[in-house]
């Protein structure tokens, strides 16, 4: 009998339908009922892995619906005596106040005593028990900011697997090598049976970071040619888009927008028997769009009625590094990003997984190394300044200094209402750097605001840094970062922004999940931990952090 591997996932969600992604473990039929509806699709075949993605339409705006999986006629959703309630599809309802839930950075060890001491509580886990056992108000969205599995960081489950089928001790060692060693990692990520309940009944939207590849990736130039120059970068980067667009991007893509991917065409226009198998055609496009970033979005926006309008920006795969024309996005992702950039909405939301405003000193010291890079101080500075960025990861937005001035000023254009109706915020939504923090951005001069300004992080879910290195970040970026990145940026003549932006809630370090809510004031966000009491590791309970409330001009 055909039986789930992973899933179901309740991916991208409108008004009046949603879509369901499985993995199967054989080729087959799945079929998704909720109520009248339902609808019934043929796997596709990656790699010798089966996947399904069954969309549901004409569904009721703001409807509740329970739902069932059925595989070659067989159901295995919900699972006999599942301790969770139903998996539901719960459609938008644009009148209702938006409610979303975000975060970055989660590795994937157990849930027990040894995987808390090691890893802390797992955040994502301990929402998902309390919305499981309490009435408590559901959010409208999921949003993963990045790293939702560690490529080249991996646990102790990960690497017994890679052992068992070659030898560690050869390249990539413990990194991982190809699709199959993914397939496992995205498994070892999704299968806890309460992350996978909640994944089941909360929609998600996700978007990669540098991890989901490898640290650093797309940093610089020189950064690049150093991994194409091993034996088993291509096997990787193809591998790690490949599997990515399955497991994450395709989920994300509306019905509009699947029809019009170029891979899913291929899947929807197969009309022989059994089972499509795209693991070649997969292969190629993954290849191309790493080495022709530009023939690829990876980028996507959702409209949520006149509340919100989220833009969910690739920072990582959309890179230009060729050093005479550096730049975050290439022209057709900027040109993208550009379009979107603007108001007639309440709350114009911006994900982005590294922060778009780290903490001012830090963001100088990249700016800096960026110049330095550049050739600022002559050739022997521009070794140097190469060597730092990659050493101390300096390659956000700061370090990417045009992109950063010119998405800069299309911000204050937003908020000043010369894009459209001036929305109550901006605001910026990223995960990255190991610690969660609310920072607001004023204009440098120019007419004032009609709208806040903020950026929010929320990191890691599950992957804290070590109280060592909790100070050192504390320290650097906050402290000794400010007046040396002012001196140093100036020294190497690095543009003045055309905002600046301080520290108003934060940091802190410990496992965190955020939620977003709209309120009549404006916008209302909050961190929660989760915490072990009496022992009980195998069910921590959820504790609040912090609540920030950001209201209009």
């Amino acid at each position: 009998m055909n039986s789930l591997v992973l899933g179901p996932m309740l991916r991208h969600i409108d008004e009046t339908a949603a879509t369901i992604w499985a993995e199967l473990a054989d080729a087959g039929t799945m079929t998704v009922r909720a109520g009248e509806h339902e609808a019934s699709v043929r796997t596709f075949a990656v790699h010798g892995h089966h996947y399904a993605l069954a969309a549901l339409d004409g569904l009721s705006p703001g409807s509740q619906l329970a739902y069932t999986v059925e595989l070659d006629g067989t159901q295995v959703w919900p699972e006999p005596d599942s301790p969770y309630p139903p998996s539901t599809i719960a459609t938008l309802d644009h009148d209702r106040p938006l409610r979303m839930v975000f975060g970055s950075c989660r590795t994937s060890v157990s849930h027990d005593e040894q995987g808390n001491k090691t890893h802390g509580v797992d955040a994502l886990r301990a929402y998902a028990l309390q919305l499981a056992e309490h009435d408590s108000p559901r959010p409208d969205l999921v949003l993963f900011l990045g790293d939702q599995v560690y490529a080249d960081e991996t646990t102790e489950a990960m690497q017994e697997f890679i052992e068992s089928r070659r030898d560690i001790d050869k390249p990539p060692w413990t990194e991982l090598r190809d699709y199959e060693e993914y397939a496992h990692l995205y498994w070892l990520a999704w299968n806890d049976p309460a992350n996978r309940w909640l994944l089941s009944t909360l929609p998600s939207a996700m978007i990669f970071d540098d991890h989901d590849i490898r640290d650093d990736w797309n940093t610089s130039l020189a950064w690049k040619r150093e991994m194409e120059a091993t034996s088993w970068w291509h096997g990787r980067i193809v591998a790690g888009l490949a599997s990515y667009w399955v497991h994450q991007h395709l989920g994300n893509l509306s019905p509009a927008e699947r029809a019009e991917d170029e891979i899913w065409r291929v899947i929807e226009a197969y009309d022989g028997p059994g089972e499509v198998d795209v693991s070649d055609h997969l292969d190629a496009f993954a290849e191309r769009v790493d080495q022709e970033p530009e023939t690829y979005r990876w980028s996507y926006s959702r409209d949520f009625g006149g509340q919100a309008r989220l833009v969910v920006v690739d920072s990582r795969a959309a890179r230009v590094l060729d050093p005479e024309h550096r730049s975050l996005l290439d022209d057709a992702e900027l040109a993208w990003l550009d379009d979107r950039m603007r108001g007639d909405v309440d709350h114009l939301l911006v994900g982005t997984s590294i922060p778009f405003l780290l903490a001012p000193g830090l963001h100088h010291v990249e700016a800096f190394s960026e110049a330095l890079a550049g050739g600022a101080w002559g050739r022997r500075g521009s070794r140097a300044g190469e060597k730092l960025r990659q050493k101390v990861d300096l390659e956000h937005w700061g370090a990417f200094q045009s992109t950063f001035q010119h998405v800069a000023t299309m911000t204050l254009e937003v908020a000043r209402g010369e894009r459209g109706r001036a929305p109550r915020t901006v605001t910026f939504l990223s995960g990255d750097v190991h610690h969660s923090y609310v920072s607001e951005a004023r204009p440098r001069r120019g007419s004032p605001l009609q709208s806040r300004i903020v950026q929010a992080v929320c990191s890691p879910i599950r992957n804290p840094l070590s109280r060592k290195w909790r100070f050192a970040t504390a320290v650097l970026s906050y402290g000794v970062a400010g007046p040396i990145g002012h001196l140093v940026a100036r020294s190497a003549k690095v543009p003045v922004a055309p905002l600046r932006w301080r520290l108003t809630q934060g940091p802190w370090f410990d496992n965190n999940l955020a939620t977003l809510e709209v309120t009549r004031e404006g916008l209302r966000l909050r961190w929660d931990t989760g915490e072990v009491t009496d022992g009980r590791h195998d069910s921590p309970g959820l504790v609040e952090v912090s609540t920030v409330d950001v209201g209009s001009h």
